[in-house]
């Protein structure tokens, strides 16, 4: 599968080319920076120097073309709304309709435990923007004709990796937001994308005692 990351030098970015490759994927990932490219050439994917937050939805088809499948592993890093909408919101929307002009079906969104239109932040806290911004993307995902994937990972340590509990988002099964190791979720990343089971699914999940996979 060639496959393409946005946002390809975040920690989970770099665990996901890394086991992409390791796995016999072919891997482009979309850097904001050239001082990022030898770290994710490690990994066995090829660094592409690419500006999302500025590019216009024909250079993101164009750049994204001839891929089988795309992961959104970028973010805007808080601290700045209008930023935070400018990339987490405005440039995920367009990767995806690039996606749609480029023929790439297959989309794996990297979201957050608890996103949904109905998130309940308030507007005075800091997470508010990022909260609505992420909603919006994956509003419009869902509304795409894609075969998109909505992951949702809890609060992120660098743990080792391991197991998982999986839920669908929203549903009554009890589980309570925990934490969840950067590992893991590079690992689940990767199995949700070649598992057409994942598809038109938000999947939430935490470290726990199932393996990589049990959706």
């Amino acid at each position: 599968m060639r496959v393409v990351i946005v946002g390809g030098h975040g920690k989970v970015a770099l665990r996901a080319a890394r086991l992409l490759t390791h796995r016999g994927d072919e891997v482009t990932a979309l850097i904001r920076r050239a001082d990022q490219a030898d770290e994710v050439a490690e990994t066995g994917a090829e660094p592409v120097l690419f500006d999302v937050e500025a590019t216009t939805e024909s250079a993101f088809a164009e750049v994204i073309g001839g891929h089988d499948a795309i992961v959104w592993s970028a973010g805007a890093g808080g601290g700045n709304p209008a930023r935070t909408y400018a990339v987490d919101r405005d440039a995920a929307i367009r990767s995806m309709r690039a996606a749609a002009t480029a023929g790439v079906r297959r989309y794996v969104m990297v979201s957050y435990y608890g996103a949904s239109t109905h998130h309940g932040v308030p507007e005075d806290n800091s997470f508010f923007t990022y909260a609505e911004a992420k909603a919006a993307a994956d509003e419009f995902l869902r509304g795409t004709d894609l075969d998109w994937t909505i992951l949702g990972p809890s609060t992120l340590t660098d743990g080792p990796g391991g197991g998982v509990e999986v839920a669908e988002a929203g549903s009554a099964t009890g589980q309570v937001k925990g934490a969840v190791s950067r590992d893991t979720v590079a690992a689940v990343v990767v199995a949700a994308l070649h598992d057409p089971a994942t598809i038109h699914r938000q999947l939430e999940f935490n470290d726990g005692p199932n393996a990589v996979g049990t959706w």
